[in-house]
């Protein structure tokens, strides 16, 4: 299934931005070439956060692996373009299972680790999902039961698949399975044409109340990495730790892409503290560290090895980065929801500059290569203009529901996709896309949100609002106002939206406990003042 237009694709393989070479070849030709490189790693903690001990594979052991998971999953029954969802941590298994789905030609669409199980029954419906790969837990939450129950609810999905050590009766154990079969499984290629211009994955993007999904083909995924591998300069055969999920355009496009272009080693973290993935690097001596941008100076200072990169990436909600002098090359990724990225090295002042408006190459300011990517705003007035985007790494056809409705189809008549994030112009023509700026706090309707804390017994009225957070970006807040003679607990208020099966993006990070919300003259809540409030009082909020 093409993800690009004919015209597009033909300019774009044109111009070198794109190949013939789909993300699982370029691993099976490292493989031929560096057979016992190190490949893949687990972090060494593994069995405290999913199933499963740590396990290491060579290119030659991960490339059989691979081959062997997609002759299975092509002999029971699964073909070329069937979707197959996945919700899984960052472990060895979760690469095998993802890479060889697209060797075996089918769509990936890699779930959020948070997400609920209404959540996935949503979107693996939504899409069509003929199969769901699911680990046996993640920390504390038991996804593998949740995937089951996900199958009895949804007609549609044929086959669910089991990753780590306790998998719950109804899912089929991949690793079992492959040991059993052994080499029995031969895997043959489809060999279609053009196979790097097939829809490879059908990630998520967050509108509203709505999870919309964005397809993206191999050679997509291809530019968003050359960009980072260029900017950053990656050297074939390095080493690189990656604690985000491998759920979307950060943890694919800055983690697994680069190491697949580059034949580098990936080191796999869940992250639960600063220090452990500082410990983690230095243990590993990792030439790439990628790294939420507000942990960046702090790693830095922590981090042994003064030739390791630091990749920092800053979404939509993230605050303001701080200027520092880093002690190695620092790169930072700005990522727009699901839609593009830009890799900007700092330079010797260590200012962060955004990003101008136009063509951007890789690496950055430099002419001779194809532009990867370029940026524009709309011209709407009396209104904050929202970023444009096009290019080699920008999806270009809407996936089709089961319904044949094209969803987050928002294309100028230029060829730009609208991506609704919002952004500042500075005097000199400088758009905000790239920190610093104003972007639209990935949070939903606020207002939906205070609906759902109202609703606590006891809770005469609520209000969810933001708050700048300097580890972490925005941070969601309740502010709750008590019914005469209730005195809420908090504790049970958390354990109430958990039972109700609130989104875990909507639970929030603190209680602020009031008399009464404060209000704007025309009635609405007074939100900015709640987050001054809880920056002033720290200990009001429990």
């Amino acid at each position: 299934m093409k993800a690009t237009h004919e015209s597009l694709a033909k300019e774009y393989h044109e111009s070198g931005a794109w190949s013939d070479v789909p993300l699982d070849e370029l691993l099976r030709k490292t493989a031929a070439e560096h057979p016992d490189r190190l490949a893949l790693v687990d972090a060494p903690d593994r069995a405290t956060w999913t199933g499963g001990e740590p396990r290491k594979l060579t290119y030659s052991e991960a490339d059989g692996e691979i081959d062997r998971l997609a002759a299975f999953y092509k002999t029971v029954g699964l073909s070329a373009d069937h979707v197959i969802g996945m919700q899984a941590p960052n472990t060895v298994d979760t690469v095998i299972a993802f890479m060889a789905a697209l060797r075996a030609d089918l769509i990936v669409s890699p779930l959020p680790l948070h997400w609920r199980q209404k959540n996935v029954l949503e979107a693996l419906n939504s899409i069509g999902a003929k199969g769901f790969i699911a680990a046996d837990r993640v920390e504390t939450r038991d996804v593998g039961i949740a995937a089951r129950d996900v199958a009895a609810d949804l007609f549609a999905l044929r086959f669910v698949f089991g990753l780590g050590k306790d998998i719950p009766d109804g899912l089929i154990e991949l690793g079992p399975m492959l040991t059993e079969m052994g080499d029995e499984l031969q895997f043959v290629s489809n060999e279609r044409p053009d196979p790097a211009d097939h829809t490879a994955t059908i990630c998520w993007s967050r509108s509203g109340e709505e999870n919309v999904p964005v397809s993206r083909c191999h050679n997509h995924w291809v530019s968003a990495g050359q960009m980072i591998v260029d900017e950053s300069h990656i050297k074939d055969g390095s080493s690189i730790l990656v604690p985000y999920s491998l759920s979307g355009l950060t943890g694919l496009g800055g983690g697994l892409v680069p190491f697949l272009m580059t034949g580098s080693t990936l080191h796999l973290h869940h992250p639960t503290s600063l220090a452990n993935l500082a410990a983690h690097a230095n243990e590993v001596q990792a030439d790439v560290v990628l790294t939420p941008g507000p942990l960046a100076q702090t790693l830095d200072r922590k981090l042994t090895n003064t030739k390791t990169t630091v990749l920092a990436a800053w979404n939509i909600s993230a605050p303001h980065p701080t200027t520092f002098v880093a002690r190695r090359r620092l790169v930072d990724l700005h990522v727009a929801d699901e839609f593009a990225l830009v890799a900007k090295a700092r330079g010797p002042s260590a200012k962060v500059k955004a990003t101008a408006l136009g063509k951007h190459n890789g690496p950055n300011g430099c002419e001779s290569g194809p532009a990867l990517l370029e940026i524009a705003v709309t011209e709407v007035e009396a209104q904050t203009p929202t970023l444009l985007v096009k290019g080699p790494m920008v999806p270009n056809i809407g996936w089709r529901t089961l319904n044949g409705e094209q969803r987050r189809v928002r294309w100028e008549g230029t060829g730009f996709l609208n991506t609704n994030i919002k952004v500042q112009l500075a005097d000199d023509g400088i758009a905000g896309f790239g920190i610093p700026g104003v972007y639209a706090v990935g949070t939903g309707n606020l207002e939906t949100i205070d609906v759902i804390y109202a609703s606590y017994p006891g809770i005469k009225e609520a209000a969810a609002f933001v708050v700048e957070d300097p580890t972490l970006g925005a941070r969601m807040y309740a502010a709750l106002v008590p019914e005469a003679a209730s005195v809420p607990d908090a504790s049970s208020f958390f354990a109430y939206l958990d039972a109700e099966g609130v989104d875990l993006a909507k639970i929030p990070h603190r209680v602020l406990i009031l008399q009464s919300l404060p209000r704007n003259p025309d009635g609405t809540i007074f939100r900015e003042k709640l987050t001054m409030r809880t920056q002033r009082l720290p200990a009001a909020v429990a």
